[in-house]
């Protein structure tokens, strides 16, 4: 049975904006790596994966107590569960490899090949294939991908793709399923996440045990990387189709490049300009359908 302060949170929640959500996610899911920058130069690509994932279990463990709702969740519950736990850590992990043989905006541009798969699934008319194509337009006038690097970075840029696509198939199920609200099955996945990803990435995390620094920047990097966006996410998932919110994903790199004007001083040029109008006239343009199949 839900509490009454449960019943209070979820009505004050439907009544903000699913794009206010949404916003808050993508603004956060840039700052996360801010901190994984202060990281890099003391920890191994693993062990900030492994600092992100604990600390954002640590979280959830204070806040929501997932170990509560994995006592009582069905057999069918759990083998979700389980596998959002895997992609969550599998993700994780390809992302840090990915960026740290990649330029952070080719990952990205990459990254999106997923979403667009999913908003093409969803889409059910021509203003919204038209809508796809701007928003795809945009992200490509951003981030101008050149196929040059390191292979085995594209490797694992590719691997990301394919994961973060899971992830929203699986946040939007756990999201939009009856019983335990999406937030406190989310948790339950990081407190799984954690104990897949202890045996092969803690021993990569063992310096930072022993730095307060190292240690403070991973709780910054598990709060704003894991806590914040994913939490926002399922609060706009429960309330957007699936194809909706893949497509508002493309407002991903737009936000970075605001980010960056607003903490680098990083002045966007007339391609990233056209882009983001692109990106802004596509996400407008969509119309969202009246169900999901």
């Amino acid at each position: 049975m839900t509490s009454p302060s449960g019943i209070s949170a979820r009505r004050t929640s439907a009544r903000v904006p699913a794009s206010a959500y949404f916003g808050l996610s993508a603004i956060f899911h840039y700052l996360g790596p801010a901190f994984a920058v202060l990281l890099f130069a003391r920890v191994d690509v693993l062990g900030v994966a492994w600092l992100r994932i604990a600390w954002a279990a640590v979280f959830f463990a204070v806040w929501r107590r997932p170990w509560r709702l994995l006592r009582r969740c069905t057999p069918r519950q759990r083998r979700v569960l389980l596998a959002l736990g895997v992609v969550l850590v599998a993700m994780n992990a390809t992302f840090y490899l990915a960026i740290a043989r990649l330029p952070l905006a080719t990952v990205g541009a990459i990254e999106f090949l997923g979403p667009i798969v999913l908003a093409a699934i969803g889409m059910r008319n021509r203003r919204n294939m038209l809508a796809l194509v701007l928003a795809v337009g945009g992200v490509a006038a951003l981030t101008d991908i050149r196929l040059a690097g390191s292979p085995l970075g594209f490797v694992f840029a590719f691997a990301n793709c394919a994961l973060f696509m899971l992830y929203v198939v699986l946040g939007h199920r756990i999201a939009n399923t009856d019983g335990p609200s999406g937030i406190d099955q989310l948790g339950a996945a990081m407190l799984i996440a954690a104990v897949v990803a202890t045996p092969f990435c803690l021993g990569a995390a063992a310096p930072a045990c022993t730095d307060p620094m190292a240690l403070l920047a991973g709780a910054g990097v598990g709060l704003c990387s894991s806590v914040i966006p994913y939490v926002t996410d399922q609060l706009a998932m429960a309330r957007l189709r699936r194809s909706t919110f893949a497509l508002m994903l493309s407002i991903l790199p737009a936000v970075a490049t605001v980010i960056g004007v607003a903490v680098l001083g990083q002045i966007p040029g007339i391609q990233e300009l056209a882009g983001i109008a692109l990106i802004v006239a596509g996400v407008s343009m969509h119309q969202e359908p009246q169900k999901e199949n």
